[in-house]
């Protein structure tokens, strides 16, 4: 079966949202692995001060903790991808389905997955879209991201339904994830 992925961002040599992916890492070994018992990654992550990222590969047990410098990249442009069949309910490591939609993406700085009519993601985050004042986020992610979970948890966004011709009456966009946070996207272009 495939290796699953956490992706944690470090701050000053800790991981300050580490309640989310544990709850993830946690759903994921239950559902794919039949284990009920509970992984806590404080036990596992001792993050070097100048590192940025956190990177936990598992399985139904801890199998890698790696560290690394984060190089944030710049989203301006985004790709209208669609695609009815593609999947990744979990984080796994192997990322080839998205990849394979990566390679349409031309000029544009990222993808914008739709399935069935409905706003996914991008090919690395969860997606938010300004409306009035609200910011909403679809209700049909691909992964259910930690970020994204933080953030309907704490009320600062919405989970609504979104289809590729709700996307005209926006005025910004914002991705996020957990090395990213929430990133707001002030003229957004869709190609």
């Amino acid at each position: 079966m495939n290796k699953l992925l956490e992706t944690i961002k470090i701050v000053n040599g800790m991981a300050p949202f580490l309640a989310f992916h544990n709850e993830r890492l946690n759903h994921a070994r239950q559902i794919l692995f039949n284990a009920h018992d509970q992984i806590d990654l404080n036990n596992f992550i001792i993050a070097p001060s100048q590192s940025e990222r956190c990177r936990v590969i598992y399985s139904k047990t801890i199998e890698k903790v790696e560290y690394s410098h984060y190089k944030p990249r710049h989203f301006q442009t985004f790709k209208v991808i669609e695609d009815d069949n593609i999947a990744y309910d979990f984080k796994y490591v192997n990322r080839d389905n998205l990849n394979r939609l990566l390679r349409f993406k031309g000029q544009a700085d990222d993808i914008l997955i739709i399935k069935k009519g409905l706003v996914t993601d991008t090919s690395i985050a969860n997606v938010a879209f300004l409306y009035e004042d609200k910011w909403l986020t679809p209700s049909t992610p691909l992964l259910k991201g930690t970020t994204r979970e933080r953030f309907l948890k704490e009320k600062k966004i919405v989970e609504a339904r979104i289809t590729l011709q709700d996307l005209k009456h926006f005025s910004k966009m914002a991705i996020m994830n957990a090395l990213l946070g929430f990133i707001v996207i002030e003229n957004f272009k869709l190609d």
